[in-house]
C-alpha cells in the first residue's frame, strides 16, 4: 500500500492524508509484528545471514520490477551508492544483526532491546532536524518500559554477545532511518528496492564467507520465508520508508513498541498462550507511550 501512495495525492486534504497515514501505520504494525514468528519459522531451515539474504534480495527484485512496471525512474549511480550505505545500516546491520543475535538471546530480551529503535532514530535524526519534543521522548521511554514489563514475567535472559548484537542492530537501524529520511531521492520506491538489493547482496556474500548451509526445508520455514519476502520486505519496508518521509521519526518507528503486542496476540492465537494480568497492564503502558508520541505530533502541527 505505502509504495503506491504519494504525498501530493492528498495535497489540500489533510484529513484524507491523516487517514491514509493511520492505515499505513496499522498495516506496518501488523506486518512487522508478525515477522518475529516468520523469522523463527525460517530459521528452522535457513541460517541467519542466508535467511536475510534471500528475504531482501528477493524482496528488492520484486519491488524494483513493480516500480519499473509503474514507470518509476531508475536510481542514478549516486543514488545506488547512497542506497548501498543506507542498506548497509538497515538491512545488514539492522535486520541481519537482529537475526544473528536472536540465536543467543531469549525472545523477551530481544523484543525489549529492539524496542529502543525509536529512541535511536530520534537521537540520530535530531542531528539534522533539531531536538525531539519532551512529550515524544517521554512517550518513547514509557513505551520501552512497557515492553520490559511485557517480557519480565517470561524471564529475560541472554548471552552478552547476543545483547551487543541486538543493541547494535537497533542503533544501526536508527542511523539508516535517519539517513533515509534526510537524503532526497528522485524515486523513493525504486531506491527502497535498491537498498534491499545491495543489502541483500552483502548479506549473501557474508553467508558465503561463513560457509552457511541450508537445512531440510520444512513447511513452517517455507511459510516463514514467503512471509518475510512478500510482507516483511516488499510491503513492510516500503510502508516504513514512506512513513519516514511523511511523518515524524517517533511516529514512523512506533512499530517497535507495538511489535511485542502483536507477537503476544499471535502467540495466544497460534500457540495457545494466555494473557496474564501483568501482560495486559504492560500492553496498556505501551499503548499509552505510543499515544503520547501521536499527541506530540498533533501538538506540533497545531
Amino acid at each position: 500500500m505505502g509504495f503506491f501512495v504519494k504525498r501530493q495525492d492528498f495535497a489540500g486534504d489533510s484529513k484524507r492524508w491523516e487517514a491514509k497515514t493511520a492505515l499505513c501505520l496499522a498495516s506496518l504494525y501488523a506486518v512487522w509484528g508478525s515477522t518475529f514468528l516468520a523469522n523463527k519459522f525460517g530459521l528452522e531451515s535457513f541460517p541467519p545471514y542466508m535467511l536475510n539474504a534471500i528475504r531482501f534480495l528477493s524482496g528488492g527484485v520484486i519491488l524494483y520490477a513493480l516500480m519499473k512496471f509503474k514507470g518509476e525512474k531508475d536510481p542514478t549511480f549516486g543514488e545506488w551508492m547512497k542506497a548501498g550505505i543506507v542498506g548497509l545500516f538497515m538491512v545488514v546491520g539492522g535486520s541481519g544483526g537482529l537475526t544473528v543475535g536472536q540465536q543467543w538471546v531469549a525472545s523477551g530480551l530481544a523484543a525489549t532491546l529492539i524496542a529502543t529503535v525509536p529512541l535511536w532514530t530520534v537521537v540520530f535524526t535530531s542531528f539534522w532536524e533539531g531536538r525531539p519534543s519532551r512529550m515524544e521522548v517521554f512517550g518513547l521511554i514509557i513505551g520501552v518500559l512497557g515492553v520490559a514489563m511485557l517480557n519480565m514475567e517470561k524471564g529475560i535472559r541472554g548471552n552478552p554477545i547476543g545483547v551487543i548484537y541486538i543493541l547494535s542492530a537497533a542503533a544501526c537501524w536508527g542511523v539508516g532511518s535517519a539517513l533515509n529520511r534526510r537524503i532526497k531521492w528522485q524515486s523513493q520506491q525504486t531506491v527502497t528496492a535498491a537498498q534491499m538489493i545491495v543489502g541483500g547482496a552483502i548479506l549473501a556474500f557474508i553467508s558465503f564467507l561463513l560457509g552457511e548451509r541450508m537445512g531440510p526445508l520444512t513447511m513452517k520455514a517455507a511459510w516463514g520465508i514467503f512471509h518475510l519476502v512478500v510482507f516483511g520486505s516488499v510491503a513492510g519496508f516500503s510502508l516504513y520508508v514512506h512513513l519516514l518521509k511523511t511523518t515524524r521519526p517517533a511516529v514512523a518507528t512506533s512499530y517497535a513498541l507495538v511489535n511485542p503486542i502483536i507477537a503476544a496476540i499471535l502467540g495466544a492465537t497460534l500457540a495457545g498462550e494466555r494473557f496474564s494480568l501483568v501482560a495486559l497492564l504492560a500492553m496498556a503502558v505501551i499503548l499509552s507511550g505510543v499515544a503520547l508520541v501521536f499527541l506530540a505530533k498533533v501538538q506540533r502541527r497545531g
